[in-house]
């Protein structure tokens, strides 16, 4: 199958292949739209069961990121990135050593070569560090530490951003606005699981986890006297909230009919392995937050970097207008007995496609540098 007939190819302006021979770099960069302004997306490293599911997974990401940023009012557009662990790795994607430093520095080399298309980011199992190694050899990259004029980590802004998001459905779901005594199942306690999980036991929720790391179970069972579940049945527990803050596709045809939460609300991204999954959640009573409007709040938090200028103060009262975005597409939703995916597609859609018709165009001469690149 080609790329063109990949049933995930949805107008892309392109896709990249790049490699490496001496790190061993086998990545992915999908470029969906840069019409409202370059193409920003994160970077993820995933031990991928072959080239073509991360073909499927970036032509997917990148198309959420266009509407993501469009939806979050910001002048962007969607790209991702994704890259296949080296041999020598055994599929360890968060794999600590000599050789991590230089592979990023050689995907670096590979986004530079866009010429400023694309911006990348930190995204699964990839670090703040693996960015700033990046930035030695590209200028296209955002997510940098502070201290080298960055805004910084963006996972705790996806995190509260999630909570906000899940507030507004929480709302209409069980007409209160608090979480005390609501059973939350939350798939993931990765640095946005975590942050989440704390909002979420602070606000006085009973929280069930689950994640493939024991001591971050364990930690989570004595932390948030949190109930520790299958990785993989938590999506059918007898639940008030699901939020899958892991991998995609969870909400499938083996497991929607089985989930019985009202709520699902997660940072996962791609979290209904096909869109006509959301049409069947509606039907099923299910108010769903579409990841790509609920976890925007990293994206929104390096949206001033990609400019080349810190704004703390803007990001925080952006993500906070994230309750009023979500609970407004689920208003809409109930309204019209539409699916929440297909309400937010069609006014992300609408947004890109005026500006297009519009005559409004980007070029890359505008696009932020950052400090940390060498010499060519």
């Amino acid at each position: 199958m080609s790329v063109f007939e990949n049933p995930a190819f949805r107008h892309h302006e392109s896709v990249h292949f790049c490699a490496d021979e001496k790190t061993g770099l086998q990545a992915i960069v999908a470029i969906h739209s840069t019409v409202l302004g370059p193409a920003l997306g994160g970077c993820r490293i995933i031990n991928y069961k072959d080239s073509a599911e991360a073909l499927e997974d970036v032509l997917r990401l990148s198309r959420g990121m266009s509407l993501k940023n469009a939806l979050a009012g910001l002048e962007l557009g969607g790209g991702k990135s994704v890259i296949i662990p080296p041999a020598s790795w055994n599929g360890d994607a968060r794999r600590a050593g000599a050789d991590r430093a230089p592979l990023f520095e050689a995907f670096g080399r590979a986004v530079q070569s866009l010429g400023g298309r694309y911006i990348s980011a930190e995204d699964m199992n990839v670090s703040v560090e693996d960015a700033e190694n990046m930035a030695l050899t590209t200028d296209y990259v955002v997510g940098l530490d502070v201290k080298h004029g960055g805004m910084g980590d963006p996972s705790p802004l996806t995190a509260d951003g999630v909570f906000f998001g899940m507030r507004a459905c929480v709302r209409r779901a069980f007409d209160r606005d608090d979480f005390k005594g609501l059973r939350i199942a939350v798939q993931g306690l990765g640095k946005v699981g975590w942050r989440l999980c704390e909002h979420l036991h602070e606000a006085g929720a009973e929280l069930l986890v689950a994640d493939i790391d024991l001591k971050t179970l364990s930690r989570a069972e004595k932390t948030f006297d949190a109930k520790i579940v299958d990785k993989d049945g938590i999506v059918t527990e007898a639940v008030d909230v699901f939020a899958p803050c892991a991998r995609g596709a969870i909400i499938n045809d083996d497991t929607i009919d089985h989930v019985q939460a009202k709520v699902i609300a997660g940072s996962a991204n791609n979290q209904l392995a096909s869109d006509r999954l959301g049409k069947a959640l509606m039907q099923k009573g299910i108010i769903y937050a579409p990841d790509y409007v609920i976890n925007a709040g990293g994206v929104i938090n390096v949206a001033p970097e990609a400019k080349g200028i810190v704004d703390h103060d803007w990001v925080r009262e952006k993500v906070i207008k994230l309750e009023d975005t979500v609970g407004e597409i689920v208003d809409e939703s109930l309204a019209q007995n539409r699916p929440t995916n297909e309400v937010a597609d069609e006014i992300a859609m609408r947004r890109i496609i005026t500006a297009r018709d519009s005559g409004r165009s980007w070029r890359a001469a505008g696009t932020k540098k950052t400090s940390l690149r060498r010499s060519a």
